[in-house]
């Protein structure tokens, strides 16, 4: 799965668009110091049911923004993203590649 479409599945499940997941995340202080993964993790888990994977992308966008490595851009397999930026506004919004 690309970092994207964990991303666009974590929409799926919580309702909310990354975006709006990581200002909940502001607010709650995580992105403004360095949480620990555990205490996000925990976190995601509780309030929205997410699993440690699709927490782990929510993690880097809290501590990293949404920027990703661009060794996976255009790369074959299931881990390929079409870009180095993950789009956080949500999957209505997203502009056609």
């Amino acid at each position: 799965m690309s970092f994207q479409a964990y991303l666009d599945t974590i929409e799926d499940k919580t309702g909310l668009t990354p975006r709006q997941l990581l200002e909940l995340a502001r607010q709650k202080g995580f992105a403004d110091t360095p949480a620990q993964a555990g205490e996000i993790l925990d976190w995601l888990k509780t309030e929205y049911g997410l699993g440690r994977g699709h927490g782990m992308a929510l993690v880097h966008v809290i501590r990293q923004g949404p920027g990703i490595s661009s060794k996976h851009v255009g790369a074959t397999g299931a881990h390929s993203d079409e870009s180095d930026t993950l789009w956080l506004d949500g999957k209505a919004s997203k502009p056609s590649s």
